[in-house]
């Protein structure tokens, strides 16, 4: 692309960064902004920059929060006792728009994938352990995507909490294996939750 201003080019670079944001995209979102007046511009970009600098991460299960405890970890209301193990921020937002989970969630932050450089110490693991070991959890649900990886990071969680009297279960195969979670719809999402399996039996179905 040809600009006539530097500035333009360079907030079209920056819209460009964003994941799935083509060079067409980002000057489509760059020439609408040039339409607007000038203090809604300047209140999109301070609420941005606001997000990002004062954003915080849930202490006990690393969700995104506006304060060091998130607001579902701080509901009374919720199951403390039934932990969802998931991948990403994202899988959370994905449950509970089921409204079919009343527990709270632990966010591990990616899986264990050695072919990226992804290993077990660069995840919260061993907070999750400690959670398990130190808050009285009953129940895990391991609600992370059906892929290699995936089943992987399974098979680790299982070992680190095999001598914990936690029963261990995991979302059903109503989401195709390979498929991410995030782009599960809410009725397949919803459904796994409710039939969830005793992981032993998610792992002989994977063999």
């Amino acid at each position: 692309m040809i600009f006539s201003s530097a500035l333009i080019e360079n907030a079209v670079n920056e819209f460009a960064r964003l994941p799935g944001v083509g060079k067409k995209t980002a000057l489509r979102l760059v020439l609408h902004l040039l339409k607007q007046d000038t203090a809604q511009v300047e209140l999109f970009s301070e609420t941005i920059a606001r997000m990002r600098r004062q954003i915080k991460f849930c202490q006990y299960c690393h969700n995104v929060s506006d304060d060091d405890t998130c607001s579902i970890c701080a509901n009374h209301s919720r199951n403390s006792h039934v932990v969802c193990v998931v991948e990403s921020i994202r899988d959370v937002i994905a449950i509970e728009n089921t409204q079919q989970f009343n527990g709270v969630y632990h966010v591990l932050g990616g899986i264990i994938s050695p072919i990226d450089g992804i290993g077990p110490d660069q995840l919260q693991i061993h907070s999750l352990v400690e959670r398990v070991q130190q808050q009285g959890i009953e129940e895990v649900i391991m609600a992370l995507s059906p892929t290699i990886e995936g089943d992987t990071t399974i098979y680790y969680l299982s070992k680190k909490l095999k001598d914990f009297p936690v029963k261990i279960t995991t979302i059903a195969r109503g989401i195709a294996f390979g498929g991410e979670l995030e782009y599960a719809d809410e009725m397949t999402l919803a459904r796994s939750l409710t039939n969830r399996l005793p992981l032993e039996n998610y792992l002989q179905q994977g063999k």
